[in-house]
């Protein structure tokens, strides 16, 4: 009875002095105190330009997408307004209530009517001429804001590329100097700086240019959808202009 007894207790007295024996202590390995951000920052002078240059990309994206919009550029209430006080020829409600919305067609209508309040003998064709003038410097000032983007994008590439040679000047440096065993953490260095200005320039290039497609695009309909509406606008003064064929200044003056 006791051989059986023994048999039983022997791995648990065993198991109990394995619990009380100490675990062996296993050396702390020291941690490394250089993460990403860290890195990026050491990353030489050209990261900073790239990281002041992902920040106006950031900012013009948000911009474009709360002003290159079509209530930005044409509105249905404004040119519903302006399509009635034009056929009731209420010219000066229709100036009035130009100045006071801030869409394109707003602005074009304006100096169509400035125009035509401050020359009451032009004729038809020199209206339109204002119209299409005023029309093509505002479809100028959209594609010229979109155009910044395409810049960052062609600008951010190109400062990741010099990032990446000045890294790889220094890692050659680091390779011809006689600094024994620091000579291999400047090359692991410069190398890391070469790579992290490359992924920067890329990261900010591609976004850029994908905004910059999406941007051109809108911008795009929006000039179609303003050169659409000035065409209703005058369509509907050479009918009034019509009329009158030869007595068009002395409907003016007495309009105005």
């Amino acid at each position: 009875m006791k051989k059986f007894l023994w048999l039983f207790l022997a791995p648990a007295s065993a198991l109990s002095l394995l619990a009380q024996t100490p675990a062996p202590v296993t050396p702390e390995l020291p941690r490394t105190t250089t993460t990403m951000l860290h890195a990026m920052f050491q990353a030489g002078p050209v990261m900073a330009v790239l990281l002041v240059l992902s920040i106006i990309s950031v900012m013009l994206v948000i911009v474009y997408f709360l002003s290159i919009r079509r209530g930005a550029v044409v509105s249905r209430g404004f040119m519903a307004t302006a399509d009635a006080l034009l056929r009731k020829r209420d010219y000066l409600g229709l100036l009035a209530v130009s100045n006071r919305h801030g869409e394109a067609i707003a602005r074009v209508v304006q100096q169509i009517l400035d125009f035509t309040t401050k020359n009451p003998s032009a004729d038809f064709e020199q209206i339109r001429e204002i119209a299409q003038t005023e029309g093509t410097r505002v479809a100028t000032n959209l594609n010229n804001r979109v155009t910044y983007l395409a810049d960052i994008g062609m600008i951010a590439p190109l400062l990741g590329l010099l990032g990446t040679v000045i890294g790889i000047i220094r890692s050659f440096g680091a390779l011809g100097s006689d600094l024994g065993s620091q000579r291999y953490m400047q090359l692991s260095h410069g190398i890391s700086e070469a790579l992290f200005n490359t992924a920067a320039g890329l990261a900010i290039g591609i976004p850029a240019m994908i905004f910059y497609a999406f941007f051109r695009g809108r911008s795009q309909r929006l000039i179609s959808e303003l050169e659409s509406a000035v065409t209703h606008i005058l369509a509907l003064l050479s009918l009034q202009f019509g009329r009158r064929t030869e007595r068009t200044p002395a409907l003016l003056e007495s309009e105005f």
